[in-house]
């Protein structure tokens, strides 16, 4: 890889010299500006306003405008002659958990690499250090023509640095959020946390850009002289653009889920009838157990009825008998 920066680290009354290099890399299809009509390139010229005509990278500096539109100067030495502390150092100034750093601050990401078989040692002091204590280093650099806030941290066996936005670049999101006054009710939260659940694990390696592959495939098919492909329906146009039930979206979601996650190996699935079984039993035996009580209290005023009855029976057999031998003796 190559260095786009030189200088060093400083811990303390340690310095340790580095190389700064990119740590990520854009893949993204480029693509370049055309007249529509002949298929012309369309380029930029740097044209200087004064002189009407065209000029190099080499007679092009850099300016300040002021409000009143006026131009000031500003050269390489000024910015080089600036008190600034950080110009050719990465200056660490706290050490703090890993969690105290806000994502939306996070920028770019950088290696750091030891320059020089001198700069070793410290070098692997730092990274050990770093790794034991769990935190991570926050520290100021400045690069490209400003100074900027950085986050070291160990990824693997290399100390790997974040550029972090300062605190007052990052905007409020006030107004932002829906309006109150929106209830959730508990079902729609489990079903939520069922989904949660069965995406809950990723082959962060298996993610790839489907939209640059795409675009691929169609600069190659149109560069071979063929057509594009016919587009795949979209599923989200099925319903026409109407917002359907949320419990139904939730329960098709964790359906799909559960038939695409275990056997394709992009995530591992909880059953959401796992989560509700010990509940649904639970409910089930209660209806079942007041059925029966219910089904029991219903039977016993029919066995005393039917009890009742036969003593009737009786009584009447008795009363009859008497009758029966009065009528023979007569």
């Amino acid at each position: 890889m190559r260095s786009i920066w030189n200088g060093a680290i400083s811990f303390g009354l340690v310095s340790i010299p580095i190389k700064l290099m990119n740590a990520t890399e854009n893949h993204s299809v480029s693509f370049r500006q055309v007249h529509v009509e002949d298929g012309g390139r369309v380029r930029y010229r740097k044209v200087c306003e004064l002189e009407e005509r065209e000029v190099t990278s080499a007679e092009i500096g850099r300016g300040y405008e002021d409000a009143d539109g006026s131009i000031i100067p500003i050269t390489d030495e000024d910015l080089a002659a600036l008190p600034i502390p950080t110009a050719k150092t990465i200056e660490i100034v706290a050490f703090v958990p890993a969690d105290t750093i806000d994502p939306m601050q996070m920028d770019t990401a950088y290696y750091l690499s030891a320059n020089g078989v001198p700069a070793t040692k410290p070098y692997t002091l730092l990274r050990e250090a770093l790794k034991r204590s769990g935190k991570v280093a926050v520290a100021r650099f400045a690069l490209r023509g400003r100074e900027r806030l950085g986050m070291l941290r160990v990824v693997d066996d290399v100390i790997a640095m974040h550029g972090l936005l300062w605190p007052d670049e990052i905007r409020t999101s006030e107004g932002v959020a829906p309006e109150s006054g929106v209830r959730v009710r508990d079902a729609e939260l489990d079903l939520a946390d069922a989904l949660m659940d069965t995406l809950g694990e990723v082959d962060m390696s298996s993610l790839h850009d489907d939209y640059r592959a795409a675009v691929e495939e169609l600069v190659t098919a149109k560069a071979e002289g063929t057509g594009p492909a016919e587009p795949a329906p979209d599923a989200s146009d099925a319903d026409g653009g109407k917002v359907i039930d949320l419990m139904a979206a939730l329960e098709s979601s964790v359906r799909a889920a559960k038939k695409d996650g275990p056997d394709g190996g992009v995530a591992k699935v909880t059953s959401l009838e796992g989560r509700t079984k010990k509940s649904t039993a639970k409910k089930s035996t209660a209806k079942k157990t007041t059925a029966k009580k219910t089904a029991a209290k219903k039977s016993a005023p029919a066995k005393k009825t039917t009890a009742k009855k036969a003593t009737a029976k009786k009584t009447t057999a008795k009363k009859s008998t008497p009758a029966k031998k009065r009528t023979s003796s007569a």
